[in-house]
Protein backbone atom coordinates (compact mmCIF):
# COMPACT_ATOMS: atom_id res chain seq x y z
CA UNK A 1 0.00 0.00 0.00
CA UNK A 2 1.48 3.36 -0.45
CA UNK A 3 0.21 6.50 1.21
CA UNK A 4 1.10 9.59 0.70
CA UNK A 5 2.54 11.40 3.46
CA UNK A 6 2.15 15.51 4.29
CA UNK A 7 5.59 17.66 4.69
CA UNK A 8 6.87 17.98 8.00
CA UNK A 9 10.30 18.94 9.06
CA UNK A 10 11.90 15.96 10.78
CA UNK A 11 12.74 16.07 14.20
CA UNK A 12 16.39 16.89 15.67
CA UNK A 13 18.31 13.75 17.67
CA UNK A 14 21.01 12.07 18.36
CA UNK A 15 22.65 9.09 15.49
CA UNK A 16 22.46 6.23 18.23
CA UNK A 17 24.03 3.14 17.39
CA UNK A 18 21.14 0.72 17.28
CA UNK A 19 21.47 -2.68 19.19
CA UNK A 20 24.46 -1.24 21.64
CA UNK A 21 24.86 -1.01 25.26
CA UNK A 22 23.22 2.10 25.02
CA UNK A 23 20.22 1.23 23.37
CA UNK A 24 19.63 -1.86 25.99
CA UNK A 25 20.42 1.12 28.71
CA UNK A 26 17.12 2.76 27.65
CA UNK A 27 15.31 -0.24 27.20
CA UNK A 28 15.97 -0.95 30.96
CA UNK A 29 15.10 2.19 32.02
CA UNK A 30 12.09 2.34 30.20
CA UNK A 31 11.08 -1.04 31.53
CA UNK A 32 11.85 0.50 35.15
CA UNK A 33 9.28 4.02 34.29
CA UNK A 34 6.97 1.43 33.01
CA UNK A 35 6.97 -0.88 36.31
CA UNK A 36 7.01 2.44 38.59
CA UNK A 37 3.57 3.79 36.31
CA UNK A 38 2.08 0.22 37.10
CA UNK A 39 3.01 0.25 40.56
CA UNK A 40 1.02 3.49 41.06
CA UNK A 41 -1.81 2.37 38.87
CA UNK A 42 -2.62 -1.27 40.43
CA UNK A 43 -1.55 -0.76 44.48
CA UNK A 44 -5.22 0.17 44.70
CA UNK A 45 -6.33 -3.21 44.44
CA UNK A 46 -4.96 -4.07 47.21
CA UNK A 47 -6.33 -1.51 49.03
CA UNK A 48 -10.13 -2.05 47.87
CA UNK A 49 -11.54 -3.19 52.28
CA UNK A 50 -9.67 -0.12 53.97
CA UNK A 51 -10.72 2.11 51.50
CA UNK A 52 -13.85 1.19 51.62
CA UNK A 53 -14.44 1.39 55.36
CA UNK A 54 -13.42 4.69 55.39
CA UNK A 55 -14.69 6.38 52.44
CA UNK A 56 -17.97 4.40 53.11
CA UNK A 57 -17.82 2.92 49.02
CA UNK A 58 -19.53 -0.37 47.35
CA UNK A 59 -17.52 -2.41 45.40
CA UNK A 60 -18.76 -0.61 41.94
CA UNK A 61 -17.82 2.50 43.69
CA UNK A 62 -14.58 0.94 44.00
CA UNK A 63 -14.61 -0.56 40.56
CA UNK A 64 -14.92 3.46 39.08
CA UNK A 65 -11.62 4.27 41.11
CA UNK A 66 -10.44 1.24 39.48
CA UNK A 67 -11.23 1.50 36.17
CA UNK A 68 -13.18 4.45 34.99
CA UNK A 69 -11.14 7.45 36.52
CA UNK A 70 -8.10 6.15 35.45
CA UNK A 71 -9.44 4.59 31.73
CA UNK A 72 -11.27 7.63 31.36
CA UNK A 73 -8.12 10.33 31.49
CA UNK A 74 -6.17 7.90 29.77
CA UNK A 75 -8.12 7.24 26.57
CA UNK A 76 -8.74 10.97 26.28
CA UNK A 77 -4.89 12.32 26.68
CA UNK A 78 -3.45 8.42 24.94
CA UNK A 79 -4.10 10.14 21.00
CA UNK A 80 -3.06 13.78 22.17
CA UNK A 81 0.34 11.79 23.76
CA UNK A 82 0.63 9.86 20.51
CA UNK A 83 0.56 12.57 17.90
CA UNK A 84 2.92 14.55 20.50
CA UNK A 85 4.98 11.25 20.35
CA UNK A 86 5.12 10.83 16.47
CA UNK A 87 6.17 14.89 15.99
CA UNK A 88 8.16 16.29 19.30
CA UNK A 89 11.12 15.37 21.64
CA UNK A 90 10.31 12.08 22.50
CA UNK A 91 11.97 12.02 25.93
CA UNK A 92 11.23 15.26 27.35
CA UNK A 93 7.44 14.34 26.66
CA UNK A 94 7.75 11.18 29.21
CA UNK A 95 9.97 13.40 32.05
CA UNK A 96 7.07 15.68 32.45
CA UNK A 97 4.99 12.44 32.08
CA UNK A 98 6.61 10.47 34.59
CA UNK A 99 6.97 13.97 36.72
CA UNK A 100 3.04 14.50 36.51
CA UNK A 101 1.66 10.53 37.61
CA UNK A 102 4.03 10.71 40.56
CA UNK A 103 2.60 13.85 41.76
CA UNK A 104 -0.78 12.45 41.12
CA UNK A 105 -0.10 9.40 42.75
CA UNK A 106 1.21 11.62 46.09
CA UNK A 107 -2.41 13.47 46.28
CA UNK A 108 -4.07 10.10 45.71
CA UNK A 109 -2.83 9.45 49.81
CA UNK A 110 -4.14 12.92 50.72
CA UNK A 111 -7.55 12.39 49.36
CA UNK A 112 -10.41 12.44 52.14
CA UNK A 113 -13.30 11.46 49.77
CA UNK A 114 -14.29 9.39 47.10
CA UNK A 115 -13.88 12.70 44.49
CA UNK A 116 -10.88 13.39 45.81
CA UNK A 117 -9.60 9.90 44.88
CA UNK A 118 -11.62 10.28 41.75
CA UNK A 119 -9.74 13.53 40.30
CA UNK A 120 -6.01 12.23 41.57
CA UNK A 121 -6.85 8.74 39.49
CA UNK A 122 -8.02 10.33 36.91
CA UNK A 123 -5.04 12.65 36.77
CA UNK A 124 -2.33 9.26 37.17
CA UNK A 125 -4.14 8.10 34.33
CA UNK A 126 -3.60 11.29 32.20
CA UNK A 127 -0.15 11.09 32.75
CA UNK A 128 0.75 7.55 32.19
CA UNK A 129 -0.76 7.67 28.93
CA UNK A 130 2.53 9.64 27.97
CA UNK A 131 4.94 6.63 28.24
CA UNK A 132 3.71 3.83 25.97
CA UNK A 133 3.13 5.87 22.70
CA UNK A 134 7.21 7.14 23.57
CA UNK A 135 8.42 4.43 24.83
CA UNK A 136 7.27 2.30 21.67
CA UNK A 137 8.79 4.80 19.18
CA UNK A 138 12.12 5.19 21.38
CA UNK A 139 12.59 1.36 21.10
CA UNK A 140 11.99 0.92 17.48
CA UNK A 141 14.44 3.35 16.58
CA UNK A 142 17.24 1.88 19.13
CA UNK A 143 16.97 -1.54 17.77
CA UNK A 144 16.77 -3.43 14.79
CA UNK A 145 14.19 -5.44 13.37
CA UNK A 146 15.66 -8.72 14.41
CA UNK A 147 16.27 -7.28 17.73
CA UNK A 148 13.07 -5.57 18.26
CA UNK A 149 10.97 -8.13 20.00
CA UNK A 150 13.36 -8.73 22.22
CA UNK A 151 14.07 -5.23 22.93
CA UNK A 152 9.92 -5.07 23.31
CA UNK A 153 9.46 -7.94 25.62
CA UNK A 154 12.00 -6.29 28.44
CA UNK A 155 9.92 -3.22 28.24
CA UNK A 156 6.95 -4.79 28.32
CA UNK A 157 8.07 -6.70 31.72
CA UNK A 158 7.27 -3.58 33.24
CA UNK A 159 3.21 -4.48 34.08
CA UNK A 160 3.98 -7.62 35.30
CA UNK A 161 6.88 -6.49 37.55
CA UNK A 162 4.89 -3.23 38.72
CA UNK A 163 1.53 -5.63 39.03
CA UNK A 164 3.34 -7.69 41.12
CA UNK A 165 5.21 -5.06 43.05
CA UNK A 166 2.81 -3.29 43.80
CA UNK A 167 1.02 -5.97 45.44
CA UNK A 168 4.09 -6.76 47.07
CA UNK A 169 4.67 -3.16 48.29
CA UNK A 170 1.49 -2.94 49.16
CA UNK A 171 1.67 -5.97 51.41
CA UNK A 172 4.67 -4.77 53.01
CA UNK A 173 3.37 -1.29 53.54
CA UNK A 174 0.88 -2.50 55.12
CA UNK A 175 2.69 -4.89 57.62
CA UNK A 176 4.88 -1.62 58.75
CA UNK A 177 2.33 0.66 58.48
CA UNK A 178 2.26 1.00 61.99
CA UNK A 179 5.63 1.78 62.45
CA UNK A 180 5.77 4.28 59.66
CA UNK A 181 3.19 6.34 61.13
CA UNK A 182 5.07 6.17 64.17
CA UNK A 183 8.45 7.48 62.73
CA UNK A 184 6.91 9.74 60.05
CA UNK A 185 5.56 12.91 61.61
CA UNK A 186 3.75 13.42 58.02
CA UNK A 187 2.13 10.37 58.33
CA UNK A 188 0.92 11.01 61.90
CA UNK A 189 -3.05 11.72 61.10
CA UNK A 190 -2.69 9.44 58.09
CA UNK A 191 -5.17 6.11 57.34
CA UNK A 192 -2.82 2.83 56.16
CA UNK A 193 -4.03 3.01 52.58
CA UNK A 194 -3.01 6.99 52.51
CA UNK A 195 0.68 6.00 53.77
CA UNK A 196 0.55 3.36 50.63
CA UNK A 197 -0.46 5.63 48.18
CA UNK A 198 2.26 8.27 48.97
CA UNK A 199 5.46 5.74 49.85
CA UNK A 200 4.77 4.77 45.95
CA UNK A 201 4.33 7.39 44.34
CA UNK A 202 7.41 9.38 45.81
CA UNK A 203 10.32 7.41 43.95
CA UNK A 204 8.90 8.45 40.92
CA UNK A 205 9.71 11.55 40.84
CA UNK A 206 13.71 10.81 41.15
CA UNK A 207 12.77 8.21 37.95
CA UNK A 208 11.99 11.65 36.35
CA UNK A 209 15.53 13.17 36.79
CA UNK A 210 16.94 9.58 35.96
CA UNK A 211 15.61 10.08 32.21
CA UNK A 212 17.06 12.76 31.68
CA UNK A 213 20.37 10.48 30.44
CA UNK A 214 17.88 9.25 27.82
CA UNK A 215 19.31 10.81 24.83
CA UNK A 216 16.70 11.85 21.32
CA UNK A 217 17.59 9.36 18.66
CA UNK A 218 17.22 10.09 15.24
CA UNK A 219 13.84 8.70 13.25
CA UNK A 220 15.59 5.59 11.40
CA UNK A 221 14.18 3.06 9.64
CA UNK A 222 14.49 -0.74 10.32
CA UNK A 223 17.73 -0.70 8.13
CA UNK A 224 19.24 1.21 11.22
CA UNK A 225 19.53 4.23 8.66
CA UNK A 226 17.71 8.17 9.27
CA UNK A 227 14.11 7.73 7.54
CA UNK A 228 14.73 8.50 4.19
CA UNK A 229 10.87 10.21 4.21
CA UNK A 230 10.53 11.60 7.50
CA UNK A 231 7.29 13.66 7.00
CA UNK A 232 3.94 13.35 9.30
CA UNK A 233 0.28 11.78 8.48
CA UNK A 234 -2.18 13.47 8.42
CA UNK A 235 -5.42 12.51 10.46
CA UNK A 236 -7.11 11.36 7.46
CA UNK A 237 -4.11 9.44 5.90
CA UNK A 238 -3.60 7.89 9.70
CA UNK A 239 -7.32 6.90 9.25
CA UNK A 240 -7.00 5.40 5.69
CA UNK A 241 -4.00 3.96 6.10
CA UNK A 242 -5.53 1.73 9.60
CA UNK A 243 -8.88 0.89 7.24
CA UNK A 244 -7.26 -0.48 4.23
CA UNK A 245 -5.58 -3.30 6.51
CA UNK A 246 -8.69 -3.35 8.61
CA UNK A 247 -8.72 -7.31 8.50
CA UNK A 248 -5.49 -7.04 10.59
CA UNK A 249 -5.40 -3.91 12.57
CA UNK A 250 -8.88 -4.11 14.39
CA UNK A 251 -8.86 -7.92 14.90
CA UNK A 252 -5.42 -7.41 16.44
CA UNK A 253 -6.46 -4.35 18.56
CA UNK A 254 -9.48 -5.95 19.82
CA UNK A 255 -8.34 -9.58 20.52
CA UNK A 256 -6.51 -7.42 22.90
CA UNK A 257 -8.62 -5.81 24.22
CA UNK A 258 -10.57 -8.79 24.82
CA UNK A 259 -7.23 -10.38 26.18
CA UNK A 260 -7.05 -7.40 28.72
CA UNK A 261 -9.95 -7.98 30.08
CA UNK A 262 -8.48 -10.63 31.91
CA UNK A 263 -5.19 -8.96 32.37
CA UNK A 264 -6.91 -6.13 34.07
CA UNK A 265 -10.02 -8.43 36.00
CA UNK A 266 -7.73 -11.14 37.37
CA UNK A 267 -5.22 -8.97 39.36
CA UNK A 268 -7.49 -6.27 40.10
CA UNK A 269 -10.35 -9.03 42.01
CA UNK A 270 -7.91 -12.10 42.20
CA UNK A 271 -7.23 -10.60 46.08
CA UNK A 272 -10.45 -10.02 47.11
CA UNK A 273 -11.56 -13.28 46.06
CA UNK A 274 -9.02 -14.81 47.79
CA UNK A 275 -9.01 -12.66 50.96
CA UNK A 276 -12.85 -13.25 51.09
CA UNK A 277 -13.64 -16.76 50.12
CA UNK A 278 -10.57 -18.22 52.15
CA UNK A 279 -10.41 -15.97 54.40
CA UNK A 280 -6.63 -14.68 54.01
CA UNK A 281 -4.64 -12.23 55.33
CA UNK A 282 -4.22 -9.51 52.94
CA UNK A 283 -0.97 -8.63 53.55
CA UNK A 284 0.02 -12.57 53.05
CA UNK A 285 -2.07 -12.30 49.93
CA UNK A 286 -0.29 -9.53 48.80
CA UNK A 287 2.81 -11.28 48.96
CA UNK A 288 1.78 -14.03 47.63
CA UNK A 289 0.05 -13.21 44.68
CA UNK A 290 2.02 -10.38 44.36
CA UNK A 291 4.93 -12.56 43.92
CA UNK A 292 3.27 -15.02 41.23
CA UNK A 293 2.17 -12.49 39.44
CA UNK A 294 5.60 -10.94 39.19
CA UNK A 295 7.20 -14.27 38.22
CA UNK A 296 4.67 -15.84 36.05
CA UNK A 297 3.81 -13.04 34.03
CA UNK A 298 7.57 -11.54 33.84
CA UNK A 299 8.41 -15.28 32.51
CA UNK A 300 5.96 -15.17 29.73
CA UNK A 301 6.76 -11.94 28.91
CA UNK A 302 10.30 -12.98 28.18
CA UNK A 303 9.82 -16.24 26.98
CA UNK A 304 7.52 -14.67 24.11
CA UNK A 305 9.82 -14.46 21.36
CA UNK A 306 11.36 -17.84 22.00
CA UNK A 307 8.27 -19.30 21.86
CA UNK A 308 8.02 -16.97 18.59
CA UNK A 309 11.18 -18.38 16.74
CA UNK A 310 9.63 -21.80 17.36
CA UNK A 311 7.13 -21.23 15.91
CA UNK A 312 8.69 -19.90 13.08
CA UNK A 313 11.22 -22.86 12.88
CA UNK A 314 8.00 -25.13 12.24
CA UNK A 315 6.94 -23.05 9.23
CA UNK A 316 4.92 -20.76 10.56
CA UNK A 317 5.42 -17.18 9.31
CA UNK A 318 2.76 -15.73 11.10
CA UNK A 319 4.25 -16.56 14.78
CA UNK A 320 3.19 -13.61 16.41
CA UNK A 321 -0.78 -14.03 15.74
CA UNK A 322 -0.25 -17.71 15.89
CA UNK A 323 1.28 -17.66 19.39
CA UNK A 324 -1.52 -15.64 20.51
CA UNK A 325 -4.56 -17.18 19.99
CA UNK A 326 -2.79 -20.54 20.80
CA UNK A 327 -2.44 -18.66 24.41
CA UNK A 328 -5.52 -17.63 24.97
CA UNK A 329 -6.87 -20.83 24.08
CA UNK A 330 -4.81 -21.88 27.08
CA UNK A 331 -6.25 -19.13 29.40
CA UNK A 332 -9.71 -19.52 28.60
CA UNK A 333 -9.27 -23.40 29.56
CA UNK A 334 -7.89 -22.22 32.77
CA UNK A 335 -10.44 -19.07 33.73
CA UNK A 336 -13.31 -21.70 33.01
CA UNK A 337 -11.12 -23.84 35.99
CA UNK A 338 -10.72 -21.12 38.69
CA UNK A 339 -14.06 -21.46 40.45
CA UNK A 340 -13.70 -25.10 41.04
CA UNK A 341 -10.33 -25.14 42.90
CA UNK A 342 -11.43 -26.24 46.25
CA UNK A 343 -8.03 -24.61 48.26
CA UNK A 344 -6.15 -21.35 48.26
CA UNK A 345 -3.39 -23.21 47.22
CA UNK A 346 -4.64 -24.68 43.94
CA UNK A 347 -6.30 -21.30 43.30
CA UNK A 348 -2.69 -19.90 43.23
CA UNK A 349 -1.45 -22.66 40.64
CA UNK A 350 -4.43 -22.14 38.11
CA UNK A 351 -3.77 -18.02 38.69
CA UNK A 352 -0.04 -18.71 38.17
CA UNK A 353 -0.95 -20.88 34.65
CA UNK A 354 -3.36 -17.93 33.53
CA UNK A 355 -0.91 -15.30 34.40
CA UNK A 356 1.97 -17.02 32.14
CA UNK A 357 -0.03 -17.92 29.12
CA UNK A 358 -1.54 -14.41 28.78
CA UNK A 359 1.86 -12.81 29.37
CA UNK A 360 3.37 -15.07 26.41
CA UNK A 361 2.20 -13.14 23.50
CA UNK A 362 2.59 -9.73 24.38
CA UNK A 363 5.37 -8.54 22.95
CA UNK A 364 5.21 -10.50 19.52
CA UNK A 365 2.14 -9.03 18.66
CA UNK A 366 3.44 -5.65 19.79
CA UNK A 367 6.33 -5.95 17.55
CA UNK A 368 4.16 -7.05 14.82
CA UNK A 369 2.41 -3.73 14.86
CA UNK A 370 5.60 -1.79 15.04
CA UNK A 371 7.60 -4.19 11.94
CA UNK A 372 3.27 -2.79 10.12
CA UNK A 373 3.81 0.56 11.16
CA UNK A 374 5.82 3.51 9.16
CA UNK A 375 8.22 5.92 11.60
CA UNK A 376 5.90 8.46 11.87
CA UNK A 377 3.30 6.34 12.78
CA UNK A 378 4.33 4.21 15.59
CA UNK A 379 3.03 6.80 18.39
CA UNK A 380 -0.38 6.69 16.77
CA UNK A 381 -0.45 2.74 16.38
CA UNK A 382 0.36 2.55 19.73
CA UNK A 383 -1.61 4.46 21.55
CA UNK A 384 -4.79 3.04 19.46
CA UNK A 385 -3.57 -0.37 20.72
CA UNK A 386 -3.38 0.72 24.13
CA UNK A 387 -6.51 2.65 23.65
CA UNK A 388 -8.50 -1.19 23.31
CA UNK A 389 -6.72 -2.29 25.86
CA UNK A 390 -7.49 0.98 28.30
CA UNK A 391 -11.31 0.35 27.25
CA UNK A 392 -11.91 -3.21 27.93
CA UNK A 393 -8.76 -3.70 30.62
CA UNK A 394 -9.04 -0.51 32.79
CA UNK A 395 -12.61 0.48 31.65
CA UNK A 396 -14.96 -2.81 31.37
CA UNK A 397 -13.02 -5.47 33.44
CA UNK A 398 -13.33 -4.18 37.34
CA UNK A 399 -16.96 -2.71 36.60
CA UNK A 400 -18.15 -6.07 34.51
CA UNK A 401 -17.15 -7.92 37.03
CA UNK A 402 -18.01 -6.22 39.81
CA UNK A 403 -21.32 -5.68 38.48
CA UNK A 404 -21.67 -9.09 38.04
CA UNK A 405 -20.98 -9.96 41.31
CA UNK A 406 -23.16 -7.80 42.97
CA UNK A 407 -26.33 -7.43 40.03
CA UNK A 408 -26.56 -10.74 39.28
CA UNK A 409 -25.05 -13.48 40.99
CA UNK A 410 -26.24 -11.66 44.14
CA UNK A 411 -22.93 -10.81 46.77
CA UNK A 412 -19.55 -10.07 47.09
CA UNK A 413 -18.87 -13.63 47.88
CA UNK A 414 -19.41 -14.89 44.27
CA UNK A 415 -16.56 -12.86 43.38
CA UNK A 416 -14.74 -16.06 42.19
CA UNK A 417 -17.54 -17.14 39.76
CA UNK A 418 -17.86 -13.74 38.40
CA UNK A 419 -14.34 -13.69 37.38
CA UNK A 420 -14.64 -17.24 36.06
CA UNK A 421 -17.40 -16.32 33.60
CA UNK A 422 -16.31 -12.65 32.55
CA UNK A 423 -12.90 -13.73 31.67
CA UNK A 424 -13.18 -17.16 30.09
CA UNK A 425 -16.25 -15.44 27.79
CA UNK A 426 -13.25 -12.69 27.15
CA UNK A 427 -9.97 -14.77 26.24
CA UNK A 428 -12.24 -17.38 24.02
CA UNK A 429 -13.28 -14.07 21.94
CA UNK A 430 -9.59 -13.08 21.60
CA UNK A 431 -8.49 -16.55 20.82
CA UNK A 432 -11.34 -16.69 17.75
CA UNK A 433 -10.24 -12.94 16.32
CA UNK A 434 -6.34 -13.83 16.61
CA UNK A 435 -7.26 -16.99 14.38
CA UNK A 436 -9.25 -14.85 11.83
CA UNK A 437 -6.37 -12.51 12.28
CA UNK A 438 -3.67 -15.01 10.67
CA UNK A 439 -4.88 -14.92 6.85
CA UNK A 440 -4.51 -11.28 6.66
CA UNK A 441 -0.96 -11.13 8.90
CA UNK A 442 0.52 -13.34 6.19
CA UNK A 443 -0.83 -10.72 3.63
CA UNK A 444 0.44 -7.77 5.33
CA UNK A 445 3.88 -9.50 6.09
CA UNK A 446 4.12 -10.13 2.47
CA UNK A 447 3.21 -6.35 1.83
CA UNK A 448 5.39 -4.68 3.88
CA UNK A 449 8.18 -7.30 2.35
CA UNK A 450 7.75 -6.41 -0.89
CA UNK A 451 7.87 -2.75 -0.13
CA UNK A 452 10.82 -2.91 1.52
Amino acid sequence: MNTILSSATPTRGHVIRQDSHYAWYVVFLLTFAYTVAFIDRQVLNLLVDPIKLDLLLSDVDISFLQGFAFMSAYIICGPLFGRWADAGHRRNILVFGVTMWSVCTVLCGMAGSFWELFFARAGVGAAEASLAPVAWSLIADYFTKPRLPRAMSIFLLGPSLGAGLALVAGGLVIAFAADLIELIPIFSNMATWQVTFMMVGFPGLLLALLLFTVREPVRTSFSGEPSTDDRAFTIPEIAQYIWQDRAFFLRVFIGMGMLAIVIYGLPTWMPSYLIRHFDANPATVGLQYGVLVLTCGALGIVLGPSFGRLLQRMGYQDSALRSAAICCGVVTVGCALLPFANSYAATLCIAAVITFFYALPQAMVASSLQFASPNRLRGIISTLYLFMISVCGLGLAPSVIAFVTDRVLGGPEHVGTSLAIVCTFSAAVACWLYVRALKPYRAKLAQMEQEN
